[in-house]
């Protein structure tokens, strides 16, 4: 029975310590987002985000663009997200291969945690969350005229209330008249 028990308390501890390494906390100035990433999904990808985690260098860090319905007048195709960086310019890692959701079986859904992107080949510190679901920033959409979509990678798991406050700011078109300041991004211990 004491075996038994034994090996029972130990499944559970590690099932506890293997989930926490996977949630993270967006600390701002306006509220917390906790989020979990998919590492055996997007290996490359959560890679690079812990690499920035592990830097803990988010001078520069900030939420700094909203694409919202009302601010994207010459795209026929509308998403929304809040888009920020992992840390300031000066502190960027080296781009990182571009996994594709057709590879990971991630979807772009309402709280998905994405890489942001110009073209294949040039993800490196810029993420966004998006706001409902965007189907159009899946591999084969319509939001990026190369089809490859964007690098899913995270889903937010708490937060959505501060995600949809930094979507409601002021923008001039889609950049936030005030950027809010990343504090900090931790692994939840």
């Amino acid at each position: 029975m004491r075996t038994i028990l034994s090996f029972f308390l130990l499944a559970v501890l590690t099932s506890c310590s293997s989930v926490s390494k996977n949630h993270y906390v967006i600390e701002t100035e306006v509220g917390d987002i906790t989020f979990e990433v998919y590492q055996d999904k997007a290996p490359i990808t959560v890679g690079n985000f812990i690499k920035y985690v592990d830097q803990a260098e988010f001078d520069g860090a900030y939420f700094y663009r909203v694409v919202r319905l009302d601010n994207q007048p010459i795209n026929p195709v509308k998403i929304e997200v809040i888009q920020g960086d992992f840390t300031g310019k000066d502190h960027y890692f080296p781009v990182i291969a571009h996994e594709t959701t057709l590879e990971t079986g991630l979807t772009h859904k309402n709280g998905t945690v994405s890489m942001g992107r110009l073209d294949v080949g040039t993800t490196a510190a810029e993420f966004f969350i998006c706001i409902n679901d965007q189907p159009e920033l899946n591999y084969g959409g319509k939001r990026n005229p190369d089809g490859q979509g964007f690098a899913a990678f995270g889903q937010v798991i708490d937060g959505m209330d501060v995600v949809r406050k930094i979507q409601g700011g002021e923008t001039d078109r889609q950049m936030l008249k005030k950027k809010i300041e990343i504090k900090r991004i931790y692994a939840i211990k």
